[in-house]
């Protein structure tokens, strides 16, 4: 039976400069939510390394790693081992040519519950993830869990309401972004805080849209461009909302941070109760959102 009142923790990290050290900083991570009392723990996105998207080069596919493979090993022998819900993100390798950016779930086993890739590719300075990654190909499926169903996405999915409401709709009961999000250290403050705050505020609205807690976990730390570009300053600013977009806990900005907060799981079903969206959508009107605009 799925508990009411849910513990979840978010694991915001630095790159710590091999996946040796990126993986025993994760273990130790997991061990120190599992003794807070945490039963779901988010990891950021891409976790194993550095942000490697930065430039182009076909030497960074060597990172790539196949699923189950390692990883999935290690991450799955922890879950067992520590009684935990574990959301993961890595390098798929799928195929030769064929690779994925992929969240993986873990239900208190070693046993791979369920995964997603990626479905939105950004492809912009600094976030060259279409030259590394196939959009993904497993659509917006919830995966069941016993403290219930996660509507696991990734990082570019999260500026899409799209996304978050067709994970709800298949019943998701949380929403969860693994994340790799940073500032051109050029931009001025103002910019900064501009688009730290849009970030916040739209996965916010989809939780409050969707009347469901929603948990963002990022980076933090600067990480220098291999190609001797400017670099990135990932923002940190992890955070859980409730369904009502209420902020239940938020990491700070520079440090690594385990972020714990508590969920009451029966709030979804009151605040959709008094806000009832999903009763009100006009479905026989919306076949223009199959469109890529509207000349």
């Amino acid at each position: 039976m799925k508990p009411n009142n849910l513990r979840v923790a978010l694991l915001q990290e630095t790159d710590r400069g091999s996946v040796a050290a990126n993986l025993d900083a994760i273990e130790a991570g997991l061990r120190e939510a599992a003794a807070a009392g945490a039963q779901l723990v988010l990891l950021q996105e891409l976790h194993n390394g550095p942000y490697f998207c930065q430039h182009e080069s076909v030497g960074e596919f060597d990172r790539a790693e196949t699923i189950p493979g390692p990883s999935t090993e290690r991450i799955g022998a922890l879950a067992e081992e520590l009684k935990l819900v574990v959301v993961a993100s890595l390098f798929e390798r799928r195929a030769a040519g064929l690779y994925h950016n992929t969240a993986v779930v873990f239900d208190r086993s070693r046993a791979i519950a369920g995964r997603y890739r990626k479905m939105h590719i950004p492809d912009d300075p600094a976030f060259y993830e279409k030259f590394y990654f196939t959009p993904g190909d497993l659509g917006f499926e919830p995966v069941q869990t016993s403290v219930g169903k996660l509507g696991v996405l990734v990082c570019w999915d999260q500026w899409y309401p799209e996304a978050a409401r067709l994970m709800a709709l298949a019943g998701a009961e949380l929403l969860l972004y693994p994340t790799a999000i940073g500032w051109d250290p050029t931009d001025e403050d103002a910019e900064k805080q501009r688009q730290r705050d849009a970030w916040v505020t739209v996965q916010r609205g989809h939780a409050v849209a969707n009347g469901l807690p929603l948990l963002a976990c990022n980076r933090t730390g600067f990480e220098a461009a291999p190609d001797g570009g400017r670099g990135l300053q990932f923002w940190g600013t992890s955070f859980v909302a409730g369904p009502q977009g209420e902020f239940l806990a938020q990491a700070g900005t520079e440090a690594r941070e385990l972020l714990l907060a508590d969920i009451d799981l029966r709030r979804s079903e009151n605040v959709r109760r008094i806000w009832p969206f999903l009763r009100d959508r006009r479905i026989d009107a919306y076949d223009d959102l199959l469109r890529r605009f509207r000349d």
